[in-house]
């Protein structure tokens, strides 16, 4: 009687074929882990679909007629249209012949069409696109927050965003390059192991000085505010807190991806930080036509927005101008709003908070502070 305790029928092999009648062995456990990472790998992508669609479509409805024109908002309905495409065709790709189970086991791809060679070499095309609208993003992000600045500060920091964009972006189009060449080629990708984790790091490291940049800056201005008694949830909270999820939450799975073993987690990155951008700026739209609607006392306004009563206006992250005044509703929180009289001191730090939050970028030989 044969033993058959040592017997695992979980770790059987089963002989397939060739083209030309070649034998080769197939395990359970090779089979299993093929289909659990199709099928993880395509839930990961789906779900970046669904998102940027969902987005795309709020984005658009929610955006008014007189913003749609802004560089802002064109660069974020065009990251969002191409991280879709993008996604859409990485999961036709895991439903298409490259990802059936005998091509991949016999490395046999005749049957693959040349639409199917286009449609990944537009994948690496597309990333490559997408990356650039978000560091193209980000640098204006960066110089609507900065603007406030001394000259040599502006000068200096965007030196280093450009410099450290560029990086990312050389990175990328390098791999892009490769990449394609390698996928036409029909070549193991193997080799291009250290080209894609140098573009992921180069991309992460990106996206932290950005957002870096960004939250230091902001979280000043929100620390100076607060010292004068101007509390209030605003627009510059809102962006503040977008920035937060903008750096913590694509760098956490831009890290996550060394430790955890599930497929594609840095292609979360870029899906995460194209939604987030065009979020932020629909949140603080959201926030200040709350304020303007809720206003109680308007004989406030002349005395924050100046002699002439007329709002600053600006370029803002997401919207085309960012109405900057100040609500009743802050001042009239504020401690020192009714016990002490306005100094002209109080009164010229409130007014350079009002032009921080409507982002004087059209005024380069105004005030600057030495923040």
């Amino acid at each position: 009687m044969a033993n058959t305790t040592t017997f695992d029928p979980f770790t059987q092999s089963f002989t397939l074929l060739t083209r030309d009648g070649t034998p080769f062995n197939i395990t359970i456990p090779e089979l299993d882990q093929f289909i659990l990472y199709s099928v993880q790998i395509s839930i990961n992508y789906a779900a970046q679909l669904g998102a940027s669609l969902l987005f795309l479509i709020v984005l658009l409805l929610l955006t008014k007629a007189d913003k749609r024109k802004s560089p802002i908002f064109i660069i974020n309905s065009i990251a969002l249209t191409l991280n879709f495409l993008r996604t859409l065709l990485q999961c036709l790709y895991f439903t298409g012949p490259f990802s059936e189970a005998y091509t991949y086991f016999s490395v046999d791809y005749s049957r693959v069409s040349a639409s199917d060679y286009a449609n990944q070499v537009a994948i690496t095309v597309l990333t490559f696109l997408l990356l650039l609208c978000a560091e193209a993003s980000l640098l204006l992000q960066v110089r609507v927050v900065c603007v406030t600045l001394r000259q040599a500060y502006q000068r200096i920091i965007f030196a280093f965003s450009m410099m450290i964009a560029g990086l990312a972006i050389g990175f990328r189009l390098t791999l892009c390059i490769e990449n394609s060449r390698y996928i036409l080629s029909l070549q193991s990708l193997f080799p291009l192991a250290w080209l894609a984790s140098a573009t992921n790091i180069t991309t992460s490291i990106s996206i932290c000085w950005f957002c870096a940049v960004f939250i230091i800056k902001l979280g000043f201005a929100l620390d100076q505010r607060k010292k004068l008694g101007m509390g209030s949830f605003g627009p510059m909270q809102v962006i503040f807190i977008m920035g937060c999820q903008t750096l913590i939450i694509p760098a956490i799975f831009s890290i996550i991806e060394y430790f955890v073993p599930l497929p594609s987690m840095d292609a979360n990155v870029l899906s995460l930080v194209t939604i987030f951008l065009p979020l932020s700026s629909l949140w603080a739209s959201a926030s200040i036509d709350h304020r303007k609607r809720h206003s109680a006392k308007p004989e406030l306004h002349g005395k924050l927005l100046g002699s002439n009563g007329s709002a600053p206006t600006g370029p803002l992250v997401g919207e085309k101008f960012l109405i900057g005044p100040l609500s009743p509703s802050e001042t009239a929180n504020s401690r020192s709003s009714h016990s002490n009289p306005p100094t002209p001191t109080r009164v010229q730090h409130e007014r350079s908070y009002v032009d921080l939050e409507a982002q004087h970028v059209d005024e380069p030989n105004g005030r600057h502070d030495s923040s």
